[in-house]
């Protein structure tokens, strides 16, 4: 059994490595590619090469194996990974959705500080655009409920190259996940499970859409601390979440 792990918009494979690796062993098994225009990906492209379908063919044909996988996807992994295993790109067993953050709506509000930002990073560059982007009513709206959110955000304007991958944040945002709830059913009926994971008081990845993924899923969903309580206690709880839930549910 191999796991795929997905990042999330404007991280890079490091994030789900460093957050659930630790729980899925280190024997090679780990598959963690970096998505267009992130990390250690030189390809950028047009708007149209933006598009979740395009980027969850592309994820797939990188990982391009017959095995059964695991996805495990956080945020706009969590997406990718959705897309992956409701078009059978990959022979999905298991998918773990950590924090989702895209549902049926393109451009959703909890989202929208993202093209913002990317128009910022074209217009200012990563100082200009951060200190133009702290007085903007999407970044204040984040920040008011949840200060490590906001910081989260901010921290798009030091990501490596964010200027010049700046299309990222602009375009990938007006994706969906699924057209409908009822798609998602799609995966429960060909025998995959799932788990979602939701966090509260996190105004970029709402509480409410994970739990609307995990009931148009038939998924078990699981709850962990807010961040703003702190993250080390978030991630001892994401990471025990999931050990625990691939162990009720072991490989088929």
């Amino acid at each position: 059994m191999s796991f795929v792990l997905l990042h999330g918009l404007g991280a890079d494979r490091r994030q789900p490595l460093d957050l659930v690796g630790p729980v899925l062993g280190d024997d090679g098994s780990l598959i963690a590619p970096d998505v267009r225009a992130h990390g250690g990906s030189a390809l950028i492209g047009s708007p149209d090469d933006f598009v979740l379908d395009r980027l969850a063919g592309e994820v797939a044909a990188r990982v391009a194996t017959e095995r059964p996988v695991t996805l495990v996807g956080i945020s706009m992994g969590a997406a990718l990974a959705l897309r992956i295993a409701l078009r059978e790109l990959l022979p999905v067993d298991r998918a773990v959705f950590v924090r989702p953050a895209f549902g049926d709506a393109s451009l959703p509000p909890n989202l929208r500080a993202f093209p913002v930002i990317g128009e910022l990073l074209r217009e200012h560059g990563p100082d200009g655009g951060a200190e133009r982007f702290v007085r903007t009513e999407p970044y204040l709206r984040v920040a008011e409920a949840s200060p490590l959110g906001g910081r989260g955000l901010l921290a798009q304007f030091r990501a490596p190259d964010a200027a010049a991958r700046a299309i990222r944040l602009v375009e990938i945002p007006r994706n969906r996940a699924f057209a409908a709830d009822a798609e998602l059913g799609g995966l429960a009926s060909r025998g995959i499970r799932s788990l979602v994971v939701g966090a509260p008081r996190d105004p970029v990845h709402p509480f409410e859409l994970a739990e609307r993924w995990a009931a148009g899923l038939g998924a078990e969903f699981a709850r962990v601390p807010a961040r703003d309580d702190g993250q080390a206690a978030q991630t001892a709880a994401m990471r025990d979440t999931v050990a625990g839930w691939l162990r009720r549910t072991p490989a088929a």
